[in-house]
């Protein structure tokens, strides 16, 4: 009977095809190329014939599990076959100490500023992975300022150092009116330190330009006009993101073109980098790996984003000191990723990255 438009269960396949599946299945990923039977005859704990595993394999073809790709006389796995491998077969390996150790270290480093260690933890998974790195998280509200100043840096610009109550130093430039005396922006950052210090700059600002404008403020024009165009500008930080709450940090796309292997698979990267560029189809998807808990796997045209690329996505949610859910992190790749080690580093990764934003 062929059940390829059925979904099977692990029930379904005898015992002996069910061996023969995996055992294909691991080789792919392995080597990412068709599984012939004779390579199998040679893996398997179990004296079979050539022929024998290949009567199995065309079973396991009906079942819309295995398919041929060209005028190969081996099998690669359906995104139907890989589902079933990795909900029911995937043997999850562990993670060294050393390899732990290293994680942390590495996402660690970063500092403490969280953007830093949201790059950081996306950069390290793609270099691990050999694949993509993503990672979609909430916009964070400003820390508290322990204080800021306006430094001249050329005739009608200046540069505004914001350091934060957690040590974070931020830098903007802002435009001021020429021929400025210093003594304005001294008297600028005086007075906005007067104003804001423990406070976010959102919440002081509403207070600052009221004042300015009962003109309880004790400021010569030059200035008021440094602290009401400096708050301003200060007041739109520019994010990296596609949407207004969300901010996405991709890291490592270019190590897909090192995975590529002729010119199907070049063109199925050229069609995931397009896919990457519709951030907000993105950002949705991974969205969608905060609705359970641990590792979510999502296989090619399970989604429609993929649909055309035949990528994978494994990512993870990581948490707030309070435990909210705040982000996900993950990676892309071609299906034929290695889930058993990349489930492990993404996993410990986002629970690395939700200690230290704790």
């Amino acid at each position: 009977m062929d059940t390829r438009n059925t979904r099977p269960d692990i029930s379904d396949i005898p015992e002996r095809s069910r061996e023969i599946f995996r055992r294909l299945v691991e080789e792919y990923l392995g080597s990412g190329g068709p599984v012939g039977s004779r390579t199998l005859s040679q893996r398997l704990p179990i004296n079979l014939s050539p022929a024998s595993i290949r009567n199995v394999m065309a079973d396991l073809e009906r079942m819309g599990l295995l398919y041929a790709p060209h005028t190969s006389a081996g099998r690669v796995p359906t995104e139907r076959g890989l589902r079933l491998f990795v909900d029911g077969m995937l043997e999850v390996g562990d993670l060294t100490r050393e390899e732990r150790a290293a994680i942390e270290e590495q996402v660690a480093a970063s500092g403490r500023p969280v953007e830093d260690v949201l790059s950081q933890a996306t950069k390290l998974l793609s270099g691990l992975s050999s694949c993509a790195g993503l990672l979609v998280a909430e916009k964070q509200e400003r820390t508290a300022l322990r204080h800021i100043e306006f430094i001249a840096v050329s005739p009608g610009k200046a540069l505004a150092v914001l350091v934060g109550e957690d040590g974070t130093v931020e830098n903007r430039l802002i435009d001021v009116p020429l021929g400025l005396p210093p003594s304005a922006l001294v008297e600028a950052t005086n007075y906005v330190n007067s104003k804001l210090r423990g406070r976010t700059l959102e919440a002081a600002r509403a207070d600052i330009m009221a004042e300015i404008d009962a003109q309880r403020a004790e400021l010569d024009a030059l200035t008021t006009q440094i602290v009401s165009e400096g708050l301003a500008t200060l007041s739109v930080r520019p994010r990296e993101g596609a949407s207004d709450d969300k901010i996405l940090i991709v890291r490592g796309a270019s190590k897909l073109l090192d995975e590529a292997d002729g010119q199907f698979d070049l063109s199925r990267i050229r069609t995931l980098f397009d896919d990457i560029e519709r951030k907000n189809d993105l950002i949705g998807l991974l969205e969608m790996a905060k609705a359970g808990e641990g590792v979510r796997i999502f296989i090619g045209s399970e989604n429609k984003l993929f649909s055309l690329s035949g990528s994978s996505l494994v990512a993870a949610p990581y948490a707030d000191a309070k435990g909210k859910v705040v982000g996900v992190i993950g990676v892309i790749g071609p299906t034929r990723l290695n889930y058993a080690r990349i489930v492990p580093m993404v996993d410990y990764t986002a629970r690395v990255v939700g200690r230290l934003l704790a």
